[in-house]
């Protein structure tokens, strides 16, 4: 990164990001997000991510997030239930398999590493 920037996370826009129907438990959620940054190699990406309320599963990556606005609740497999919501900081590790019980439609800003 060369400059550093600012984006305004509550009203940044975000685009669409279909979730595969076979992570969805429950509820009809809708996910949308942006990319602000990543790094040359791919392997770090910083953005935006926000999913209404329902219920879906999913195998995490190495994640540090920021829940901005919203609430879930995420159970890790063979892990702690993480109750979720507006300031809130959470940590995921790489292959976390987790269930997302979102209450309210919940927006986060988050860095991860890939490998």
């Amino acid at each position: 990164m060369s400059h550093g920037f600012v984006v305004h996370i509550p009203d940044a826009e975000l685009e669409p990001e279909p979730l595969d129907p076979a992570q969805i438990v429950s509820g009809t959620p809708e996910v949308t997000g942006k990319v602000v940054w990543e790094s040359a190699d791919g392997k770090q990406i910083r953005g935006i991510w926000q999913i209404t309320p329902g219920v879906v599963t999913d195998t995490e990556a190495d994640e540090l997030f920021v829940v901005v606005s919203g609430s879930a609740t995420v159970e890790v497999e063979g892990g702690p239930t993480l109750e979720v919501g507006p300031g809130d900081l959470a940590v995921l590790r790489a292959g976390d398999r987790t269930t997302w019980t979102v209450h309210e439609t919940l927006r986060k800003a988050y860095a991860v590493n890939l490998g």
